[in-house]
């Protein structure tokens, strides 16, 4: 028999007396009273603060994908830039979206753009690499998306503040941070069903990586951060996607839609029946 690490045989020890003592039920107890949680038959969310029991070791446990994207600035108010948005795609990673991100890839091919990575609001507002991009053509970009947003099978959030109502980026910062944690306690059921929760962003911001990581990590064990590159993840491009058409919702109360965002979408009812209706079908 191979011999045994120092490490392993730590380890080893840990299971032992966590599964054969009263010590590990009263730490399973002690950790459940803590957390305010209720134990539910058959729960596999267990609150261990030990190695072997973080993200990634065993088979066949529970993760969820969390892919997020933010619009808008910290900075003073501006007419032009009136909220801060964050929004989340979540993707439960037991579900198999192979055969949609495969049917996604052969549209963008078809419009000659095999594995290009959208960005939603530069196809809006002819910016960046879509200047020179005929209005139909952008619509057909963004039309791809939305078809793959709408057949993907995940669950979509945003929050949003109005910043003309915040006197600085503290309060705005405290105000978002609050609105994420009332929505993952409302949905506790649904994150605590999971062993692992991954939070994938590309830290454009400095505010919203602390945004996530002081909230995500207070009320939930098991949490790991990516850093993520758009290019790399249709998700995180669809919850780029979604950002922008909250955007447009949140403009349209308003009633301070753009040109641009006028000319895209040419009027209120393809807005509402193609973006914004299918979207909302996903929130949770």
């Amino acid at each position: 028999m191979p011999k045994l690490s120092h490490e392993n045989s730590i380890n080893l020890l840990f299971l032992y007396l966590f599964f054969n003592t009263d010590n590990g039920n009263i730490l399973l107890r002690r950790e459940r009273k803590l957390s305010g949680l209720v134990e539910r038959p058959g729960s596999t969310y267990w609150r261990v603060r030990h190695p072997l029991f973080s993200c990634n070791k065993w088979r066949g446990m529970k993760e969820l994908s969390i892919f997020v994207d933010e619009s808008g600035d910290f900075g003073e108010y501006d007419p032009h830039s009136p909220f801060y948005i964050i929004s989340m795609v979540m993707h439960d990673q037991a579900v198999d979206i192979t055969e949609d991100l495969a049917k996604l890839e052969t549209q963008m091919q078809y419009l000659g753009l095999p594995h290009h990575c959208v960005h939603a609001g530069p196809i809006i507002r002819s910016e960046h690499e879509y200047k020179e991009y005929t209005v139909e053509n952008k619509r057909k970009i963004l039309k791809n998306m939305m078809t793959f947003t709408r057949k993907v099978d995940v669950k979509v959030k945003s929050i949003h503040i109005e910043k003309k109502n915040m006197d600085d980026s503290v309060e705005a910062v405290g105000k978002l941070s609050k609105l994420l944690a009332a929505f993952i306690r409302s949905n506790m059921d649904f994150f605590i069903g999971y062993d692992c929760v991954k939070i994938y962003y590309d830290n454009g911001q400095v505010e919203v990586s602390r945004i996530l990581s002081s909230v995500f990590n207070v009320l939930l064990d098991n949490v790991e951060f990516r850093r993520v590159l758009p290019s790399e993840y249709r998700l995180f491009q669809v919850a780029d996607l979604i950002c922008t058409i909250k955007l447009a919702e949140l403009k349209l109360e308003k009633h301070i839609l753009s040109k641009s965002e006028k000319f895209f979408f040419e009027d209120v009812r393809t807005l509402k029946k193609n973006y914004l209706k299918p979207i909302s079908q996903k929130e949770m």
